[in-house]
């Protein structure tokens, strides 16, 4: 019985390249890191901005994956932008660039809810890079000086928790409750209640949510369930 000649297998689809949205005040600097941008066979740059209420309506209209922003703008900051994007958009990737990048500005980007933070005097490949981690994994916290701004941070007392208060929140993200935790860490649930707003205070929280999402960008937890 004759066989019939087997057939090449069809090449699998490209996969579409990233969509970038670039914010910057001076126009040399946006069409620069635009065109660095353009050269990534991976990455496709569909708007530019200068401003932040620009930046907001070419967003509405261009809808791209990541958008990578100077932290000094014309009408406001990028901060500014990162938080009116974060409060909708879960999934965008956003990576702030500043040429001030001290602890203040780290843990300010990091709080707005921005995927990653690269000082202005990187590597432009650092740049694309923080642009490509934002994309798969948005809700992460990317940056170089981030764990010397921690170190630097958890040197003050009234901020670094203790070795209890590690354990409840710990059980915070396990989705316990106040009476739960006083009953698995063997104390009243008036002290659980305690060391709760203790940990609130210093991560600077006003809810199990706040204070979770916090910690786990401080690298104080390594993933965080749904609260219950």
């Amino acid at each position: 019985m004759s066989q019939s000649p087997s057939q090449p297998a069809s090449p699998s689809p490209a996969k579409p390249p990233t969509t970038v949205m670039v914010v910057d005040d001076h126009e040399l600097i946006r069409n620069g890191l635009a065109g660095v941008f353009d050269l990534q066979p991976d990455m496709r740059v569909v708007a530019t901005a200068g401003g932040v209420q620009e930046a907001l309506a070419l967003y509405a209209r261009a809808r791209p994956q990541v958008v990578v922003t100077d932290l000094q703008l014309q009408d406001g900051t990028g901060l500014d932008v990162v938080r009116a994007l974060r409060r909708t958009e879960e999934q965008l990737g956003l990576v702030v660039l500043t040429m001030h990048s001290g602890d203040d500005q780290i843990f300010a980007a990091m709080e707005a809810g921005a995927s990653g933070f690269v000082g202005k005097d990187a590597p432009s490949d650092e740049v694309v890079k923080a642009a490509r981690t934002a994309v798969v994994s948005p809700r992460s916290f990317t940056c170089a000086g981030l764990m010397g701004a921690m170190m630097r941070r958890g040197t003050t007392e009234s901020s670094r928790l203790t070795d209890r208060e590690q354990e409840v929140l710990v059980l915070l993200a396990d989705g316990l409750g106040a009476g739960q935790i006083g009953a698995q860490l063997y104390m009243s649930e008036s002290t659980a209640k305690s060391h709760i707003a203790r940990i609130y205070q210093k991560l600077g929280a006003q809810n199990r949510a706040q204070a979770l999402v916090t910690a786990m960008r401080m690298g104080l937890l390594s993933s965080v369930a749904p609260p219950r």
